[in-house]
């Protein structure tokens, strides 16, 4: 993706949903952009614009797509993730288990990827920074909201 912004100070989209053009990064590289990015605006209680705006370089487009769609989604996503994990709130969670909770329910609810692929990369990348535990929970409370919302 290009460099150049909105009016708005954006990154402007450009390319496909996948890709800016002459990317190589794949889906599962820009949500794993998306879940760094999404930690440092929870770390630092900034608006993914306030976060984009202090990038050098903008992530993949897929990936400001997927932090927008959460960040819109947010209070939805989070009332569906606290009704599926029985005796677990929000502040109790491991703080990467929420975050890929919040993008791969964002992306249920705002994008057309199949249901396995969001639960295969949330999986995926809570095993990754996570614990194993993690990936169980994960894919149990997302299997449940999938079975809602799909």
């Amino acid at each position: 993706m290009s460099d150049s912004t909105s009016g708005a100070g954006r990154p402007r989209p450009s390319g496909s949903a996948n890709s800016g053009p002459g990317s190589s990064a794949s889906r599962r590289e820009a949500r794993e952009r998306a879940l760094e990015l999404a930690y440092e605006a929870e770390l630092r209680q900034a608006t993914v614009d306030e976060i984009l705006a202090t990038l050098l370089v903008s992530p993949e487009y897929f990936a400001i797509e997927l932090l927008r769609a959460a960040e819109a989604e947010r209070g939805k996503a989070d009332g569906l993730i606290e009704q599926y994990a029985k005796g677990w709130s929000l502040a109790r969670m491991a703080v990467v288990d929420r975050l890929v909770m919040r993008l791969a329910v964002a992306e249920m609810l705002s994008l057309s990827t199949p249901t396995g692929v969001i639960l295969s990369e949330a999986v995926e990348l809570v095993g990754r920074y996570s614990t194993d535990e993690s990936s169980r929970f994960v894919n149990g409370v997302l299997a449940a909201i999938a079975r809602d919302v799909r």
